[in-house]
This record gives C-alpha cells, sequence and structure tokens, in this order.
C-alpha cells in the first residue's frame, strides 16, 4: 500500500507542529514525528478503521488526532489530520470542503 499525503492534510500537520511548538519548544518536531509514524503504519493496516463523515479514521496513538483517509487501489489517500478536540460540526465541514 501506498500512502499519499494531500496538499490540506500536509497543511493541518504544520499547523498543529506550530500549535504544539507555541506551547513548549521542541513538542512541535514531536508532534510531527508522531503522526507520520502513525501515517507509517498505514501501508500495512489502511481501510481498517471505522468510516467517520464518508472517511476512514485513524486515531493518533500520542496526540488528540484523527487522521482521515480513503482507500482507492492500492493507495491510502490522507485527506485530513485534524485535532478531535474541535466541535464535530467544525470537523466535519472540514471534511466536506475536501472530498
Amino acid at each position: 500500500m501506498t500512502v499519499v499525503i494531500l496538499e490540506d492534510a500536509a497543511a493541518d500537520l504544520d499547523l498543529g507542529r506550530r500549535f504544539y511548538e507555541s506551547c513548549e519548544a521542541g513538542v512541535g518536531d514531536y508532534f510531527v514525528e508522531a503522526i507520520l509514524s502513525d501515517l507509517d503504519s498505514l501501508v500495512i493496516i489502511a481501510g481498517i478503521h471505522p468510516i467517520y463523515f464518508s472517511f476512514h479514521r485513524m486515531l493518533s496513538k500520542r496526540f488528540p488526532f484523527g487522521i482521515y483517509y480513503e482507500v482507492e487501489r492500492e493507495v491510502a489517500y490522507v485527506y485530513a489530520i485534524l485535532d478531535l478536540r474541535r466541535n464535530p460540526l467544525w470537523i466535519n465541514t472540514q471534511l466536506e470542503g475536501r472530498k
């Protein structure tokens, strides 16, 4: 399985990095490393996660973030990496505009 991080998801990752870096120096880089580790696991397990808002959603192991993706043939397309502490209506609105 190939994992493709789409532009909006990459922007989400950077936004999360900047947020955590503003909390404490070095945590932003740790956030990115943790999410990239989660994304690496999609190579093996893509498609097994439950569907929320029309996307598979994998939970990050270390941060309260959801990774929203679709599987087409042998490719997992990552559409969003969103903070799950946000209002579910906000999350749904974010995802609607990305499909």
